[in-house]
């Protein structure tokens, strides 16, 4: 089993597979659309968000190449806003804290899956590895 169909399975038991828009693509779609919204700054956008609501080092641990740092569903809803992750859980048909706590344990292993060699993929690089993991996880 490869790293990207580990990732698919751990977000698949991580969701239990329920709800009509919370299964794995769905989660797959939000992570994909922290990544890669132009209207916060992309993956450099999200980097600056952790790092000015003090949990820089978490996401620089993330992308580097040691241990991954743990986080917390409150500390995914100080980064990307109350507001923002009740949203997205509306959308998707996942409670606040399903989906908090599941961007948790998920965002950590996608950023380290992006960036191996301890460093963020310029250009569609980024993006590929995105469709990828996307790709496995449906």
């Amino acid at each position: 089993m490869g790293l990207f169909d580990a990732i698919a399975g751990q977000v698949s038991n991580a969701l239990g597979n329920t709800g009509a828009g919370g299964g794995q693509g769905g989660l797959m779609d939000i992570v994909s659309g922290l990544i890669n919204n132009p209207q916060t700054g992309g993956i450099q956008g999200l980097i600056k968000s952790f790092q000015d609501k003090g949990l820089g080092d978490t996401m620089s641990s993330w992308i580097g190449t040691g241990v991954n740092q743990a986080i917390s569903s409150d500390q995914i809803q100080h980064v990307l806003g109350s507001e923002q992750v009740q949203a997205l859980a509306q959308k998707f048909g996942l409670s606040t804290g399903d989906l908090s706590g599941s961007l948790a344990s998920l965002l950590p292993q996608v950023i380290d899956s992006l960036t191996p060699g301890g460093q963020v993929p310029e250009g569609g690089l980024l993006e590929q590895g995105l469709s990828m993991l996307k790709g496995f996880s449906k």
